[in-house]
């Protein structure tokens, strides 16, 4: 009766027990190893040897603690990632026929989720998380922790996986959370079984961090593509400080025009890269990896100075010249001597500040808003332009562009015109917005203008400006200036 109930008592349920007596009945013996008794001991007893069994049972005992915490994580229970990766392997050695899938699931912004309920609680969110994962699949299902948040599971495969099968997934782990907490889930079908174990699940975490900030998006697979994506995005970053070195990186200009007259009144510098590997990139493909490991800063410097460089070769053929804007990232504001920075560059080429235009995006006034307002009020106090780029496109604020200090309100057409279904929306919405700007005294530009018909709509409603390929296409330097010298 004792060793049934020691096997359900936490407290007692690994600790060695042994059997002392005085019975020397065989049946005995079974049922008290059967039941967990770790020996069998008959009287009369040898005090020497007693010792010498139980020292055995401490020490194998304690070995069996060490192999358990190297088996399971302290913290939540589930398999440790190493055990769990070689357990992964043993079970698709055993199972030859048998399909599986690898299941990951990461807690979305653990960190920030750490920061504000402190560890306390994120320890106990992911004990939640596996007690509820091995109600939902069962015990006999591998299980394991292979990063701070993120599990992994071995399953049985299955073809009906839907977005509406793991938004039910995620409800059910979600249930009696200790905090509020996102999930996200990738899947890897495993096709290949003589690949690492931890490889099979960092495909499945690529799938998953395909969608970990998409909304309403709870789950992706892995295919190539996703790995191929991640080989290319690799090199793009391998390359990028040989390029800049090599001038890889080529200045591209489209020009603006006066809506009411035609006349050339600024242009606009595009980064383009002739990559020797890839060939002509646009920006789409690189820029956004830039932003996020920095780089950017470096690109933008390179593209005032290539401005700087090129407004003093106009101004050595006689050129006349007009302003030039230059994109400027929300990572370039990060950069506490920024302004100081960019003044010192275009000093360097001794041109006139009036001449360098500066594009900042509606969005990136919402990053650091004092920041960034103080850095655009030191440039503007130093005769730069400054236009707020893709205006109509972001969050606006009216108090945010009454607050901010611009010279040009930059309208995106691209934005407004993919709501086609309703024209008169559209044109009612592009009204407004250039009549705020006449209302402000500030200048409207419209990018992204294409036909004749977007141009006459334009210059009836009172918009300023306008760039696109209406008028021309973004061309190389050398193209520009030919095309500015025939105007």
């Amino acid at each position: 009766d004792f060793l049934i109930k020691a096997k359900t008592d936490e407290r007692l349920s690994t600790v060695p027990i042994v059997v002392m007596t005085a019975s020397n009945d065989m049946h005995d013996e079974i049922r008290s190893l059967e039941l967990g008794a770790a020996d069998y001991i008959t009287k009369p007893i040898n005090p020497e040897i007693v010792k010498h069994r139980i020292s055995g049972i401490i020490r194998l005992r304690e070995s069996s603690s060490m192999l358990r915490l190297l088996k399971f994580d302290t913290r939540t229970g589930a398999l440790t990632k190493e055990y769990f990766y070689k357990s992964i392997e043993n079970e698709l050695s055993l199972n030859l026929q048998k399909d599986f899938d690898i299941l990951c699931f990461d807690i979305v912004n653990f960190k920030l989720i750490n920061e504000k309920y402190g560890t306390q609680k994120s320890d106990e969110l992911l004990k939640h998380i596996y007690n509820a994962q091995i109600k939902i699949f069962g015990n006999e299902i591998l299980c394991g922790r292979i990063g701070s948040n993120t599990f992994s599971v071995l399953l049985t495969h299955a073809d009906d996986y839907s977005q509406e099968k793991f938004k039910d997934l995620a409800d059910m782990l979600y249930e009696d959370a200790p905090v509020n907490y996102t999930i996200k889930f990738g899947i890897y079908k495993i096709t290949n079984k003589s690949i690492p174990a931890f490889s099979m699940c960092d495909r499945a975490v690529l799938a998953l961090n395909t969608i970990k900030h998409k909304y309403g998006v709870y789950y992706a697979e892995y295919d190539d593509k996703i790995r191929l994506n991640m080989i290319r995005e690799q090199q793009i970053i391998d390359g990028m400080e040989t390029a800049l070195k090599e001038k890889q990186f080529k200045v591209y200009l489209q020009s603006k025009h006066e809506a009411q007259s035609g006349k050339i009144a600024g242009a606009e510098s595009l980064v383009r890269w002739a990559h020797p590997q890839f060939g002509f990139m646009p920006p789409d493909e690189f820029i956004p990896l830039f932003e996020k490991n920095g780089f950017i800063t470096k690109i933008d410097e390179y593209m005032i100075q290539s401005v700087c460089e090129m407004l003093v070769d106009w101004k050595k053929l006689g050129i006349e010249l007009f302003p030039v804007s230059v994109n400027l990232s929300r990572i370039d504001f990060s950069r506490d001597d920024l302004a100081e920075n960019i003044i010192e560059i275009v000093d360097k080429y001794n041109i006139e500040h009036k001449y360098i235009c500066f594009e900042v995006t509606e969005s990136a006034y919402t990053f650091d808003p004092e920041k960034i307002i103080k850095v655009v009020s030191a440039l503007r106090s130093m005769n730069f332009k400054i236009e707020m780029d893709d205006f109509g496109s972001g969050y606006s604020s009216l108090n945010m562009l009454n607050e901010l200090p611009i010279d040009v309100l930059k309208i995106d057409m691209g934005f407004l015109l993919k709501n086609k279904k309703s024209e008169i929306k559209r044109k009612s919405i592009l009204e407004f917005i250039i009549n705020l700007a006449r209302w402000m005294k500030i200048p409207s530009l419209a990018e992204g203008v294409e036909t004749k018909q977007e141009a006459q709509e334009l210059k009836e409603m009172g918009c300023d400006y306008i760039q696109g390929c209406f008028y021309a296409k973004p061309m190389p330097q050398e193209d520009f200036k030919k095309f500015i010298l025939s105007m």
